[in-house]
């Protein structure tokens, strides 16, 4: 008998290993479609309240009241994009200024350079100079294009998030407790999560903005925009939001050396007080993942949907530990994601 319990359990364990990895591929083939999709679906979790609101305390009917949370979406992001583009119009406007400040900082670590005995070494100092160079401008410009392309990605796919989300939201009951079982689990935590997540990132976005925008820091919307969607991967995206302005600060020749430092240290001191302080208390432990699940999460659906893939990791793998966890033969999986090693065994 129990030889056939642990033959089942291989069989049930291999089974699991493959249907993981066929979802993978269907998830990384279907991306196209899946990441709008899903976008579209946690943003309906979020909506909700905000929908219910009309419906029960305005008495507005449920199609008015979907049409009216439908139309802020639209109109939240086509101002988002107008601010973006104008955001985008004044580095073009300033390029000239950067290349010049790009080439003083160049000549500067030049002067560094000629300072070390690098033909000791077998370096040639006109080739390493010519290299770093090079090296600088390759860096600010890839440096800009990533950070412009990953704004237009996210809102090149806002149009099918939009109309998925409205099809779910007018799909819904709207009627309170018509979850149950399973779905009722998942919608409560992720609703909480979610509800928590967004408004503790737009008070981070909005600070860090805010911040950047009284030291005269360039592109201070963009920066406060990423600090907002970098606030949904943890721990990583909060030190890539603190670092994205330093090109800005170095190659901007207006800002003083203490602004400088301020437009790092005073964003760095947001993020540690909204992400260790605030976010703790707020939040709990409503999803109950542990930081190395929450760390392999992030490479798994960062691989899989690249950095929108890394924004979703941590309710995505809340939902697939409430879903195993609904399973005595996958219950050990789910709590290994929340770091109970004796009881997965």
């Amino acid at each position: 008998m129990a030889d056939g319990d642990s033959e089942r359990r291989v069989q049930t364990t291999c089974l699991m290993i493959l249907a993981a990895v066929a979802l993978a591929v269907a998830l990384y083939w279907l991306r196209s479609v899946m990441v709008p999709f899903v976008l579209a679906a946690f943003a309906a979790v979020s909506l909700a309240p905000l929908l219910d609101l009309q419906v029960r305390h305005l008495r507005l009917p449920r199609m008015a009241a979907l049409f009216t949370t439908g139309l802020l979406g639209v109109i939240l992001l086509c101002t988002l994009g107008l601010l973006v583009a104008a955001s985008i119009g004044q580095l073009d406007k300033n390029s000239d200024q950067y290349r010049q400040r790009l080439e003083e900082l160049t000549q500067k670590g030049a002067e560094l350079l000629a300072m070390l005995p690098l033909e000791k070494l077998g370096i040639d100092q006109g080739e390493a100079l010519s290299r770093l160079r090079k090296a600088s401008t390759d860096m600010a410009g890839s440096a800009l294009l990533t950070a412009t392309s990953t704004i237009g990605n996210i809102f090149s796919q806002g149009t099918l998030v939009i109309l998925f989300l409205c099809f779910l939201i007018a799909g819904g009951t709207g009627q309170a407790g018509a979850a149950r079982g399973v779905w009722a689990d998942v919608e409560n935590r992720i609703k909480s999560y979610l509800i928590t997540k967004v408004l503790l990132s737009a008070a981070t976005g909005l600070l860090v903005g805010l911040i950047l925008f009284i030291l005269g820091v360039d592109l201070w919307l963009i920066f406060g925009l990423f600090a907002f969607l970098l606030n949904f991967i943890p721990t990583l995206g909060s030190i890539i939001a603190t670092l994205l302005p330093l090109p800005m600060v170095l190659l901007n020749p207006d800002i003083s050396a203490l602004a400088g430092v301020l437009a790092i240290v005073l964003p760095a001191t947001v993020q540690t007080v909204i992400g260790n302080i605030l976010e703790p208390k707020m939040m709990g432990k409503s999803l109950q993942l542990h930081p190395i699940a929450i760390l392999m999460a992030l490479i798994v659906w960062g691989m899989l949907w690249g950095i929108i893939g890394m924004l979703l990791a941590v309710p995505m793998t809340a939902i697939v530990k409430i879903l195993l966890e609904r399973s005595e033969v996958t219950a050990p999986a789910a709590r290994l994601l929340e770091g109970k090693l004796d009881s997965a065994a």
